[in-house]
């Protein structure tokens, strides 16, 4: 290409945009550090949203771990030494677990007047719902919608409250960019007049307010509103009976699900491991005790006609390479007990690479469906990393990061 040429493109931003939006993502942003003028292109919001509705992402790349410590908002520098955060690559080969996270801390957040502090509620194709710790329980919370590659939120206050009549029982955030770049806020509200009386709050990004939805519903008394998953345009919930519970977001109403399957136990109470979406895909994984390394994984069909088994796992082989995952009881006559904690099912459109994401004692690995192959993707050393690094077996503070652009405010 001539320097003429060149020179034409470079000045026509247009015809640039349109060049530099067919790269990926991550090429994409390398691309701002080329100059103020590219920057400017690359952090415009109709940039983003072009970028968005062209290359709509669902697949995660890596895990976001935050330390522990992290939680105090005095840990929250944002210096390039102290990181509150960890990017942990799903795909070791074409990114370092050395590389810095794409959200380093949330100082940018926490300095706001409004909060002390703020919690990670949820990852859902790219962004990350939160909520701060107000400084006194007359204080609202507030919410936040963060873009981890971007570094850019939106605030939003708590929907209004009714009163001592009403308390806020979950907020799950729904977005699939494959349909939009507008993503919406479901708070779940309890309705103290009369029992187990339920009724929906929405915020869209759209029109920049919350509205109540639909008259009042009733709900099984043990839903677990605070862990709902947004997959195949709706939210959904389940509780350790089996009942289960699915709001479509767009159409306001509510749908059945097939009857979770029963574990083969005395109690017939479930001891759900992990419930999750990936790439579009919603899966339930349940193991029977602490002293199984055998489980299945069922997926849901799009047509929500059925659960059914799509993978059947056998940790022993992993028990073998890692045998820090042993822990006996203290009378060896009652055997021992596996230490493992499921953090995910990452599902690739190649079968031969989906794989299940565990946390061990120690370490983050994670373990191919195919061929039984394991891989070690996080080690935390004690002599070697902050202490805040340390996993704590069974509370993994993990979410999926997925790559977007997508505008948040």
């Amino acid at each position: 290409m001539s320097s003429t040429s060149a020179e034409l493109i470079a000045g026509n931003d247009d015809l640039l945009a349109e060049i530099i939006g067919r790269t990926p993502l991550k090429s994409l942003i390398r691309f701002k550090c080329v100059s103020k003028h590219w920057s400017s292109l690359v952090s415009a919001r109709h940039f983003a949203i072009l970028h968005t509705l062209r290359h709509p992402n669902t697949k995660p790349s890596g895990l976001l771990l935050r330390h522990k410590a992290s939680l105090s908002p005095a840990a929250a520098t944002g210096t390039e030494a102290d990181s509150d955060f960890q990017l942990v690559p799903l795909d070791t080969t074409s990114v370092s677990g050395s590389d810095p996270p794409p959200l380093r801390s949330f100082s940018f957040i926490s300095a706001h007047p409004s909060g002390s502090g703020l919690k990670i509620l949820q990852s859902c194709n790219g962004l990350l719902l939160c909520c701060s710790f107000p400084f006194t329980l007359e204080s609202r919370r507030l919410y936040y919608v963060v873009n981890p590659t971007t570094n850019q939120y939106a605030e939003l206050y708590s929907p209004p409250e009714d009163g001592a009549s009403t308390t806020f029982l979950g907020v799950n955030l729904a977005f699939d960019p494959s349909k939009s770049h507008h993503y919406k806020v479901v708070c779940m509200q309890i309705t103290l007049r009369s029992l187990y009386n339920y009724r929906i709050w929405i915020y869209s990004s759209e029109t920049r307010r919350w509205r109540i939805s639909s008259d009042s519903f009733t709900s099984p008394f043990d839903m677990v509103f605070t862990e709902g998953v947004f997959w195949n345009g709706s939210i959904h919930w389940i509780n350790s009976s089996g009942a289960s519970l699915r709001f479509d977001v767009d159409q306001e109403s509510f749908g059945k699900m097939p009857e979770i399957p029963f574990l083969q136990s005395e109690s017939r109470r479930r001891r759900s491991r992990y419930f999750g979406a990936s790439n579009g895909h919603l899966h339930l994984i349940e193991v029977e005790g602490q002293q199984k390394t055998q489980f299945q994984v069922f997926e849901m069909k799009g047509d929500y006609s059925q659960w059914f088994v799509k993978y059947n796992v056998n940790l022993a082989d992993a028990v073998a390479a890692f045998p820090e995952m042993v822990r006996s009881y203290l009378d060896p006559r009652d055997g021992c007990y596996y230490s493992f904690s499921i953090i995910g099912v990452v599902h690739d459109e190649n079968e031969d690479e989906s794989s299940i994401v565990l946390s061990i004692p120690g370490k983050i690995i994670s373990y191919k469906f195919e061929d039984n192959t394991m891989k070690e993707l996080l080690h935390c050393v004690a002599e070697k990393t902050d202490k805040r690094c340390l996993l704590q077996f069974g509370c993994p503070d993990i979410y999926q990061y997925i790559e977007t652009l997508v505008p948040v405010w």
